[in-house]
This record gives structure tokens, C-alpha cells and sequence, in this order.
């Protein structure tokens, strides 16, 4: 009869952030282990508080699943002799097994026939197999930071301190981290009124409701944010939606109980970004609004614990809150004294990074990178004043109290600081949006402003740390470049902004040479960028619903500009849908392949973007003598000729159609002549004209890295 197995890891309390990714690792840890353990379940479920890690299989298979299996032996031929009478092969193969020797079975392997054992183990007990799987389990969660206890070898999130574990009424026998495995849990630390012993995993939930524990954390987040939501309501408020908050004091508490506190009105003059930040970043309270979106004097707060003594606790959280936003109110109104631009001098006196200089040095450079930018995407005289001012501006606000004490504000108080000096508007929006992206889905810069000084500080940092060698490595990004590098080809492709980035590499290098002591140089640090931009744009196409070989083609005939290698990539993804593809590319392929054999330096194949001009390698016509390389000469002139106006326009898929129409001369020119001439003359003509046409496609993408199915 199947039963319900329970493994609780009791510990002391863990950090919010480690809950979740916990149990997820264990569910997974347990499905792999019973499979492959050959125990069968109905369904397998996590749970956990800050107190407690629990696995719960329902319907656990008494014993294993029975093993069979069969064990090659000799061949059939050595095994039996002519009379079918087993040989020494045979007897001594079925004794290593342990079977008899008329047990043994015959099975071709191929042509060649041989003699198998089959063998069946029986499966065993399942107390017998979780215990010695439980421990491998708990081991096998793994913690951002990881912790050791007393003389213990173990490591774990926190220390442990009960373990519990029962299959049916069953105790299942273990030990680990000087620990019995046992039957006794422990309710909430302060509300639950001594240890309790559970008969079976069935009564585990009833008997954590009963130690006012709410074991499931989808439950307890939404009768916390019931709670909340009900308060902000009798308020005449109600609460922003903020995910991480709420799942941070999900996990923060066993039994929530939500409370509101308030605080002077007075305090209302910072600004908004001010006070949510004191409550929800410091505090973990739930600011309150009004319906349009201004904040009231209100917060809410989540006790871990009943509703009693909420008078005092409440008194307790507006105590802390008070002081917070005391200081910040000081803060600000000493930030306030002096002007924006008049703290821009004290950057000099901040270290950017010890081999790249101070953070002035840092908004001299951005300033002069911001400046390129603004003239290549065309700003105006009245944009480009601003871009430069707000270049000038941007880190000020690094040096304010406010800023100092709430790091989360850094932006969001320069901006603030610039409106009340006086400074544009697009000029103190654009400080803020420099920031911008600063995460997956964040907002982009919707200024033009914005953006430049967005990747002219971003190309900054990531041109800045490849020079000096301290480039990302495995799952090690510390300055957060890889981010850095999203957010620069979200911005050109939000923005459909045409660029060269190496280009924009280069200005950024330039920006440091002489100035610092670099260990790379500038062609090295433009082909080491080059590329982690290349893969940062594998990522963006693929999140695009592009296949892997459409965006390995599109990016391997060049991504210096992301914009244009997206729309590349939509007409690859178009053209790949038409009939005349398939032979396109068998014949593509065939003409690149032998075009490699051309001795010659091969020129730029995008050798100017912004025009869709092309250059192609000379052919002799007074070589040409059969009339089919001569049809594909002329077939692929006249190609040639309309390939500049469309590139020009970026009408790549009328570009491949135009090719595809070479397909049959192609084919009548492969037919025809032998590439691979004796005459050097003859056979460099020949592959220059099979080089042209690779040329001339791999404007729009390389179609040797495309995979036809067969």
C-alpha cells in the first residue's frame, strides 16, 4: 500500500531570497532521486517558511520497481558447440552471473548472434531507500552564501536544528549534521507552545496550522496581500503592485498579520522616490496611495505573528520610520544649499575604478563620447547643448547626503536636484534615463537625450574594464557589463538607430589611451567587444522566436549594426519559408565552399553600411569562353546592379529573391565547366566568380551556417 512520505528541514531562520530557489531544487532533487531509485509517486510538492525547507510525496511507492535486465555474454558460436552443448564460455559467463546455464537467451546484436543472462532484482523496502537518499537531498540544495556550524564539516543556507522525516507512521532512519532524523517539529518561534510530534506526514499541515505556521507559501503571500490590500482600502488608499516586495516578506514570516502606521504629513514635501524608498527598500513596509498616485501618510507593515500587542508594534515601526525620514529630510535640505553643478567638482575627489581614474575623469570622457553620438544621430544644436549639460550633470548627485545614505536614489535625486537648480527639463530627465536600463525589462530612455548619454556611459564602463582586463568570465560579471551590453542594443533597436558599434568602441577606447595604463590595445579590445556584443545579440534574436542558425547566419555576415542585423534576420526568416530556397542554398553552399580555393585578399564584404555600396573582386571578361560562365557573369551583373539601391533601402528580401533567380545559371554553370581548371588564370576567374556571388549574399546573411532538415 503506497504511503505519503515527509522530509522537514528545520533551521534557523533564512534569508528571503533563498526560499524559493530552494524549493524549487529540491523538488527537482527529489523527482530525480526517486526515478531514479525506481519509486513510483502521484505527485511531489514543496513548502517552506523561514523556519522550515519541507518535501511531501504523496502516494510513495512501498518497494521499488523490479529490475531486469539483460547481461551480453560471449558469442552464440563460442558460447554452444556444434551439438548446441555449452561450452566452458558459456558455464563460466552464467555462474559470474549467478544463473543457470539453461536460464541463458540468445539475442542478435548486428549480424552476430550472443548468448544474454537475465537477470531480475527484486526492489527493496522504500524506508530502506529514503534513507539513504535524505541526506543527499538536503546536500544537494545549494545557497548563494552557504554557512558551517560548530565543529560540523556540513554547509547549509543556516544552521540546522531538527530534521524531520516519517514514511506512513514509519520513521525513516537517518542521521546528518549530528542529527537523528525524527518525528518532533517545532511550531511558530514564539507563538506555538512546545515541540510536535507527528503520527504520519497527514498530519503535518494540520499540525502547523495548530503551531500558527502557514506552511504554503502561495497561500501566505496572498492572505498577506489581502491583508494589505484590505488596510490600504480603510485608508482611502490602496498599495502599489511591487513583486519582489511582496515576496520578500512572503518569505520573511510564518504568520503574517498586517498592521498600518502613519507618519507626519510633514514629511510629504520630499519627494516621492524619497519616502518609498525609506519604507520599502529599508523598511519592507507598503507605501499607501491615494487614487491618483500620490503618497498619503500612511504605511503598512507585516508582523510575523497574531494580531495581539499591534498598539506596540505599531508604535515600534513608526518610531523607526521617523528617524529615517528625519535623516532624509536633513539630507535634503542640505543637499538642497548649493546647486547641482557646483558639486560636480567633488568627483574628483571619488575613485571611478583605481586603473581607470576618478568619476570626473569618467564625465570628462562620457562628455566627449556623448558629444560623437549626438552628431552621427543628427541632434540639434539645442539637443546636443542639453546632451552636453546633462553629461556634465549626470554623476553629481553621487556626492549628495541623500545619495550617500539611499544609494537606490542615485539618478532619481539628480534629476530632482537638477529641476530645483534651474537646469531644462529634457536636461534633468536625461540624468535619470542614463540609468535606464538597469535590469531585464526595465525601461529604456525615451529622450534622445536620454539615450545618448545612456550608451555614452555604458560603452564608457565596458570599453574601460576589457582595456584594463577585467572583462566578465563564467557566472563572474562584478561591474555588471553583460547588463551594460543588453541595454545598448535594446536602446538601437527600440530606437532603430543605425550605428556602427565598433565604431562606437573605438571612440569609447580613445577616451582612455594616454590617460591611464591599459593592457590591451584598441584592435584587441574592439574584437573581444565585438564579439560579447555578438552574443549578447544571439540572446536579444533569440528572444525574437528567430532559429538558432537564422541568427548564426545573419550575425556571422555582420552585426556592427544591430538594427540592420535584426532586419537581416526578419527577411532571412521571411525568404527561408519560399520554395526556391532549398536550391539556393545547396547551391550557395557548393559556390562557397569552392570559392575558398581563391588566392586573393578578400575585401570587406560590408564595406559601407550606410550607403548598401559593394564591392566585388574584377573578372576578366576576355577569359570567359564557355557561354555558360559567361550567362552567369551576365546573369550576376545584372544583379549586382540592383544590389546597391536595395541594400540601400534595406530591402533584403527583394535582394535574396534577386538572387535566387541566379540559381539556374548556377546550376547550368557547374554542370558545364570545370571550376578547378588547369589554367591558373582560367580557374581564378572562375572562383571570383563564384566568390562574387558569396559576396553579394553575404550582405544580408552567410547561408553556409543554415541547417536543412532532410
Amino acid at each position: 500500500m503506497n504511503k505519503d512520505f515527509l522530509l522537514e528541514i528545520g533551521v534557523e531562520e533564512l534569508p528571503a531570497r533563498f526560499l524559493d530557489p530552494a524549493l524549487a531544487q529540491l523538488k527537482e532533487l527529489a523527482e530525480n532521486a526517486l526515478a531514479e531509485k525506481r519509486l513510483q509517486w502521484r505527485k511531489i510538492n514543496t513548502c517552506g517558511t523561514p523556519r522550515r525547507i519541507a518535501l511531501y510525496v504523496e502516494e510513495l511507492a512501498e518497494k521499488q520497481a523490479p529490475l531486469e535486465q539483460d547481461v551480453k555474454g560471449p558469442a552464440a558460436k563460442v558460447a554452444f558447440g556444434p551439438e548446441g552443448r555449452p561450452t566452458r564460455a558459456a558455464e563460466g559467463f552464467a555462474r559470474s552471473q549467478g544463473v543457470a546455464v539453461s536460464e541463458l537467451v540468445l539475442k542478435k546484436v548486428g549480424p552476430v548472434e550472443y548468448v544474454f543472462a537475465r537477470k531480475r532484482e527484486e526492489g527493496r523496502t522504500a524506508a530502506a531507500v529514503l534513507a539513504e537518499i535524505a541526506p543527499g537531498l538536503i546536500t544537494g540544495i545549494h545557497f548563494p552564501k552557504p554557512m558551517r556550524w560548530g565543529a560540523l564539516e556540513v554547509r547549509f543556507a543556516r544552521p540546522i536544528r531538527w530534521i524531520v522525516a516519517l514514511y506512513g507512521a514509519d520513521l525513516v532512519d537517518f542521521h546528518f549534521a549530528g542529527l537523528s532524523a525524527g518525528r518532533i517539529t517545532y511550531g511558530h518561534r514564539f507563538l506555538a507552545k512546545g515541540p510536535l510530534t507527528l503520527a504520519e506526514p497527514r498530519d503535518y499541515f494540520a499540525r502547523m496550522r495548530d503551531g500558527w505556521v502557514m506552511l504554503d507559501p502561495v497561500g501566505r503571500r496572498a492572505e498577506t496581500w489581502r491583508q494589505v490590500q484590505s488596510l490600504a482600502a480603510s485608508a482611502g488608499g490602496f498599495v502599489e503592485e511591487n513583486e519582489d516586495l511582496l515576496n520578500e516578506v512572503t518569505n520573511l514570516v510564518e504568520y503574517p498579520t498586517a498592521l498600518m502606521g502613519g507618519f507626519s504629513p510633514d514629511y510629504l514635501r520630499l519627494p516621492k522616490e524619497v519616502l518609498v524608498t525609506a519604507m520599502r527598500e529599508h523598511q519592507r513596509y507598503f507605501p499607501v496611495v491615494n487614487k491618483d498616485g500620490g503618497l498619503l501618510p500612511r504605511f503598512i507593515a507585516v508582523k510575523n505573528g497574531a494580531a495581539d500587542h499591534l498598539d506596540i508594534v505599531r508604535a515600534g515601526n513608526e518610531r523607526v520610520l521617523r528617524a529615517r525620514l528625519s535623516d532624509a529630510n536633513f539630507f535634503y535640505q542640505e543637499d538642497r544649499k548649493t546647486p547641482l553643478a557646483e558639486k560636480v567638482p567633488a568627483l574628483k575627489k571619488i575613485v571611478f575604478q583605481e586603473s581607470l581614474g576618478t568619476v570626473y575623469d569618467k564625465v570628462v570622457r562620457v562628455s566627449q563620447l556623448a558629444e560623437y553620438l549626438a552628431g552621427i544621430l543628427g541632434a540639434s544644436a539645442a539637443e546636443k547643448k542639453q546632451v552636453l549639460r546633462a553629461a556634465y550633470l549626470a554623476k553629481a548627485d553621487l556626492v549628495t547626503s541623500m545619495v550617500y545614505e539611499f544609494p537606490e536614489l542615485q539618478g532619481i535625486m539628480g534629476k530632482e536636484y537638477a529641476l530645483q537648480s534651474g537646469e531644462q527639463p529634457s536636461v534633468a530627465e536625461a540624468i535619470i534615463e542614463h540609468y535606464r536600463p538597469r535590469f531585464a525589462g526595465d525601461a529604456l530612455p525615451l529622450t534622445l537625450p536620454g539615450r545618448i548619454l545612456s550608451m555614452a556611459d555604458k560603452m564608457d564602463n565596458i570599453a574601460g574594464c576589457f582595456a584594463i582586463g577585467i572583462q566578465p568570465s563564467g557566472s563572474q560579471d562584478p561591474y555588471a557589463l553583460r547588463r551594460q551590453a543588453l541595454g545598448v542594443c535594446h536602446i538601437l533597436l527600440a530606437g532603430e538607430i543605425e550605428i556602427s558599434l565598433w565604431e562606437l568602441i573605438a571612440r569609447a577606447y580613445k577616451g582612455f589611451a594616454g590617460k591611464v595604463t591599459l593592457k590591451l590595445d584598441q584592435d584587441t579590445v574592439r574584437q573581444e567587444v565585438a564579439e560579447f556584443f555578438r552574443l549578447r545579440l544571439r540572446g536579444i534574436f533569440g528572444d525574437c522566436d528567430f532559429s538558432y542558425d537564422t541568427i548564426d547566419a545573419v550575425l556571422a555576415a555582420g552585426c556592427d549594426n544591430p538594427n540592420d542585423a535584426l532586419l537581416r534576420a526578419g527577411a532571412l526568416a521571411e525568404f527561408r519559408r519560399e520554395t526556391t530556397f532549398t536550391a539556393l542554398h545547396t547551391a550557395f553552399v557548393r559556390a562557397n565552399n569552392l570559392s575558398k580555393n581563391l588566392k586573393t585578399d578578400l575585401l570587406d564584404r560590408r564595406s559601407n553600411i550606410r550607403t548598401g555600396a559593394v564591392e566585388f573582386l574584377p573578372i576578366y571578361a576576355e577569359i570567359l569562353s564557355d557561354p555558360a560562365e559567361k550567362e552567369l557573369d551576365r546573369a550576376l551583373a545584372a544583379v549586382r546592379k540592383k544590389a546597391p539601391a536595395l541594400l540601400g533601402k534595406k530591402e533584403y528580401r527583394a535582394l535574396l529573391t534577386e538572387i535566387a533567380a541566379l540559381q539556374s545559371p548556377l546550376e547550368t554553370f557547374f554542370n558545364a565547366v570545370l571550376v578547378m581548371a588547369e589554367d591558373e588564370k582560367v580557374r581564378s576567374n572562375r572562383l571570383a566568380l563564384l566568390k562574387n556571388l558569396v559576396l553579394l549574399v553575404n550582405n544580408v546573411a552567410d547561408l553556409s551556417k543554415i541547417v536543412i532538415e532532410a
